[in-house]
């Protein structure tokens, strides 16, 4: 372990003398032991397991890691690789049930890909603490607007969408993705309410069409994170087929679930993340 130390303290101070220490991957090159990679495999399943409604899976995950002695950068870039297959398995069951509305999708991966591509570059350069109490808030705000708005998310709204409100959604997809590809801490979340208020989609559908932009926002990030050498590619991978199966598992769970238990889930869900992030960061 001394050794492993060493060479760590020893890179870094190369990678500083270069001026680049946040984006080499040498860096960031030491191995989780055993006992703690069988908590993360544990962590990860069944956080993607419920995340398929909630999201903010990276508000649990990535705190943990970090907690087990992983550089946050390397946190971050891994945890976006294992999200990657999270998000396949979560869109799988809903695809199959055919609750995705395709007419808007090309509009939304397309957007959703340029913010993840900024968001990661970003990344390589800024912390990310910065921006835990904005989120914070915001969920808190989404949490309070969907207990005022007691049907909202249950029924899908049938009046026509303003011009306004589509740029809107739009708009909204795009900045978030900026913040998905980033850290994605949240991101879901507040994707899918925003699906909800301005698209009026049903929670059923929103969850169901974040899943999918989720597989693009969390790969093209990884790919960003693999070409700078900051991604553990065994523990992404190992991490990532834990977290497929439990997303798949969830998605199946969800699809038996009535409307208003996916609202009840959301909404406790976003107001535990935000209240976790304004008090107990990592």
């Amino acid at each position: 372990m001394g050794s492993r130390v060493k060479l760590f303290l020893h890179n870094v101070s190369r990678c500083a003398d270069r001026g680049d220490a946040s984006i080499c991957g040498r860096c960031y090159d030491v191995s989780v032991p055993p006992e703690k990679l069988a908590i993360l495999i544990g962590v990860f399943f069944f956080t993607s397991v419920l995340s398929v409604i909630t999201g903010s899976t990276s508000l649990i995950t990535v705190p943990v890691m970090i907690a087990f002695g992983i550089e946050p950068h390397r946190a971050i870039a891994t945890n976006m690789l294992a999200l990657t297959f999270m998000s396949v398995g979560g869109s799988l069951p809903f695809m199959r049930a055919n609750i995705i509305k395709r007419q808007r999708l090309p509009a939304l991966t397309s957007l959703t890909i340029a913010g993840s591509v900024l968001g990661a570059l970003l990344l390589l350069t800024v912390a990310v603490g910065a921006l835990h109490i904005i989120i914070a808030f915001a969920m808190i705000a989404v949490a309070a607007f969907s207990l005022l708005n007691k049907n909202l998310g249950v029924e899908a709204r049938e009046s026509a969408i303003s011009p306004t409100a589509e740029i809107s959604g739009y708009g909204a997809t795009f900045g978030l993705a900026i913040y998905g590809g980033f850290f994605s801490g949240g991101y879901v979340t507040l994707l899918t309410a925003a699906f909800v208020v301005v698209f009026g989609m049903t929670l059923l559908e929103a969850v169901a069409t974040t899943k999918i932009m989720n597989v693009f926002s969390s790969a093209v990030a990884t790919l960003i994170f693999i070409w700078r050498g900051v991604v553990d590619l065994r523990l992404g991978l190992i991490l990532g087929a834990g977290m497929f199966l439990g997303a798949l598992l969830g998605g199946r769970m969800t699809l038996l679930l009535k409307a208003i238990w996916i609202r009840r889930i959301f909404v406790a869900a976003v107001l535990g993340l935000a209240i976790k992030m304004l008090f107990f960061q990592a």
